[in-house]
């Protein structure tokens, strides 16, 4: 158990430093200058287009901006919902490429009919507070992209539990200070729900193109950056923004079965993944029910990191009591994954993932 008693402190460690280290975005009066591009992929997305585009268009503090909306073949009302925005300027997606995914591609269409120097992507779940675009690109400094991470919004008991793990995953294994200091792409964290990049950055490091059939595309966007020398990384923006991924259990499951397969990189990576989970995640409760002091020790250290977690992004703290069972859960995903890699039956939004 000794091993799991000092993974689990490290874990706290990282939480604790990144928790005092990262950038954090407030919601408070700003100004950005520069020109913005605000590009929305919009894939039978009727239910969300009205408060998506209404946030949008009430951002404050930027020199000049444009709202362009993408529909990528939806079957539902879309296009009309986005047509009810005059401002907004509507684009149909043209056919879906061989060898593309259908939002890397909605994307790289989006950035081709942009004219800002700050392509900013947003995602047709998230709502913006009014000064939210212009205290990012304040916050970037010196980067050349920034990855506001939003306040994830949940409902149902599954998603309540689960949902915190993604963030408290990134806070207790990567040292971000450090991975953003140096540029190492191993240690990338990005989020596509919210991301800010320089136009020439993304132009330079090839856009979306570049990343075509990348089930992890924020990600790998993030590192494709970073190799050509961009500096950049993930901000606190439980502040500024919310995104509500998932309606249902049923949608979380097929969302995460996209892509964590490829999250580890390799199968002797989603090996290392399992056994790490297992070692912090199952054994210590198991053996504290068994009586085992360091069981106990264990579980505790990582109650605490996870409710550190959580008051740092915006979470449930009261969830991490049940980190087992949300740690049984993604290791159900992870192997639901791979049985949907191997059987080549993955799909998402109505189309076949490669």
């Amino acid at each position: 158990m000794e091993i799991s008693v000092y993974l689990s402190a490290l874990a706290l460690a990282l939480v604790i430093f990144n928790s005092l280290t990262i950038r954090v975005i407030k919601n408070s009066p700003n100004k950005a200058f520069g020109s913005v591009s605000i590009l929305i992929p919009m894939r039978n997305e009727a239910d969300n287009v009205k408060a998506c585009l209404s946030s949008i268009l009430q951002q404050k503090g930027l020199d000049s901006f444009e709202v362009i909306a993408l529909d990528d073949g939806s079957t539902d009302a879309t296009a009309n919902e986005i047509k009810a925005f005059p401002s907004v300027k509507l684009t149909s997606g043209e056919r879906l490429p061989d060898k593309w995914l259908g939002k890397l591609w909605a994307c790289q269409q989006l950035a081709e009919k942009s004219s800002g120097d700050y392509l900013v992507f947003i995602d047709a779940d998230v709502r913006l507070s009014d000064y939210a675009v212009a205290n990012s690109i304040s916050k970037m400094g010196k980067w050349d992209f920034i990855s506001p991470y939003p306040r994830q919004l949940t409902s149902g008991f599954v998603q309540k539990i689960f949902q915190p793990l993604l963030q408290w995953s990134w806070l207790a294994s990567v040292p971000l200070l450090i991975a953003q200091k140096y540029s190492i792409k191993s240690m990338a964290v990005a989020n596509g729900q919210f991301l800010i990049i320089k136009r020439d950055a993304y132009f330079q490091s090839g856009a979306h193109a570049g990343i075509k059939a990348e089930v992890l595309d924020d990600l790998m966007l993030a590192r494709r950056l970073l190799k050509q020398g961009f500096k950049g990384g993930v901000a606190e923006a439980s502040n500024i923004a919310t995104c509500h991924m998932y309606k249902n259990s049923m949608e979380l499951f097929k969302g995460y079965q996209k892509s964590l397969w490829k999250a580890f990189g390799s199968v002797p990576g989603t090996i290392m993944a399992i056994t790490l989970l297992v070692i912090t995640g199952i054994l210590p409760i198991v053996s504290a029910t068994l009586g085992s002091t360091s069981g106990l020790v264990a579980f505790g250290l990582i109650m605490l990191s996870r409710i550190i977690s959580s008051l740092r992004t915006g979470s449930l703290p009261n969830t991490a009591i049940f980190h087992p069972l949300a740690t049984l859960i993604l290791l159900g995903l992870i192997l639901f994954s791979w049985y949907g890699k191997l059987t080549n039956t993955i799909t998402w939004r109505d189309r076949a993932v490669i």
